[in-house]
């Protein structure tokens, strides 16, 4: 397995338990990510994703996304794609 970074969080909201992720690299719905921080370290799937409140299947570098995880991020934990 491999990893790749993509993004980096930039904000968490606990009451709906979503990460904002600025993106580094593409990502798709349906890839798995892991999420890696100082006291983060979890794998999850996208299994949906937002751009400005709006669902989208894919997301390119620089964009900023939303997504839901199952754990508490924090800012500046990183983002890998698993392959």
């Amino acid at each position: 397995m491999t990893e790749k970074e993509i993004g980096t969080v930039s904000s968490y909201f606990d009451h709906v338990q979503v990460a904002a992720i600025k993106l580094s690299g593409n990502l798709n719905a349906g890839d798995k990510i892991h999420i890696k921080g100082h006291t983060t370290d979890f794998t999850q799937e996208i299994t949906s994703m937002q751009i400005e409140r709006k669902k989208v299947a894919k997301a390119k570098v620089k964009d900023h996304i939303g997504i839901k995880v199952s754990e508490k991020v924090r800012p500046n934990d990183k983002v890998f794609l698993v392959k």
